[in-house]
């Protein structure tokens, strides 16, 4: 129907970028006025996003301790799907309600669904999780690791830049920020996963958190023209150190990917308590 206003423009990124919204967990449909718009003024803006600012959300979320890495791998059911007490509901009911999160994997048990919620598309994606940064750490430390030198980095393979980016990143978050009643209630390693996610949502590259193999999941795979990054999360405080690139290696996570005939690398990267920062960021290819 929209033939001659799609002259011109890439379908594929049309698709990314507005694309994913999805009631029974199959056919997946777009956002109406992120198309229309786009369509009028022929660029890839997060038009539905700008629409409003959803300062009632994040302030819902960092109250209940509920932190972006969790939001693209939320569960649910359907009864929590079908609530409407504004006064009551669930996190995952009024995400996915509002369109921030939609489903993307159905299950089956006997007579019951189970549903496991994700973002819908890039717009969304990038742009919750830039506004969602300033509810884990502060803008002060977004200045000293901009996210736009991050891609860039990611893309030339440059990850001795990539480690540098995010220890500056982590370094930069004042110490209380760490004792909030909403961090605290919230893992430790969600929190610092949540912050290394969204840095990279943020960006606009194309991400998957807890990335399904015939292996297990990667805790999160990052997809550029010319690589695949496949990223693992530890706390050197819970687990030996060097175990986040010894899983990535021993699994073979890396089999799902080599068919794309793109270079693959590993990254373990290892969290501290102790120092609130980076302890180990270790790369290899697969």
């Amino acid at each position: 129907m929209f033939e001659p206003e799609l002259a011109g423009l890439d379908r594929e990124a049309i698709r990314q970028h507005y694309q994913g919204y999805s009631w029974l967990g199959e056919e997946r449909v777009y956002s109406p006025l992120d198309i229309l718009v786009c369509l009028q003024r022929r660029q890839f803006r997060p038009w539905w996003f700008e629409t409003g600012t959803p300062n009632l959300l994040a302030e819902m979320l960092r109250g209940r301790g509920l932190l972006s890495f969790d939001l693209d791998r939320l569960p649910s059911d359907s009864s929590l799907l079908s609530r409407f007490d504004v006064d009551d509901i669930a996190s995952e009911s009024l995400l996915f309600q509002t369109g921030y999160l939609t489903i993307r994997e159905v299950r089956q048990w006997g007579v019951r669904q189970d549903y496991r919620l994700g973002f819908p598309n890039r717009e969304v994606r990038k742009s919750l999780n830039d506004f969602l940064l300033d509810t884990m750490a502060p803008a002060s430390s977004r200045r000293a690791a901009p996210a736009l030198r991050l891609e860039e980095r990611l893309a030339e393979g440059d990850f001795e830049g990539v480690e540098r980016h995010f220890r500056a990143l982590y370094a930069a978050i004042p110490w209380e920020w760490h004792t909030r009643n909403d961090i605290a209630r919230s893992s430790v390693p969600s929190y610092y996963a949540s912050v290394f996610y969204s840095h990279i949502a943020a960006a606009g590259l194309d991400v998957a958190v807890e990335d399904s193999t015939s292996h297990g999941r990667v805790d999160l795979t990052v997809r550029l023209p010319g690589r695949v990054v496949l990223f693992e999360f530890k706390v050197v405080e819970d687990a030996p150190e060097g175990s986040a690139i010894a899983q990535l290696r021993a699994r073979g996570d890396s089999d799902k990917h080599r068919d794309a005939g793109l270079p693959i690398t590993l990254v373990g990267v290892e969290f501290s308590r102790e120092t609130r920062n980076i302890a180990s960021f270790e790369v290899e290819a697969a």
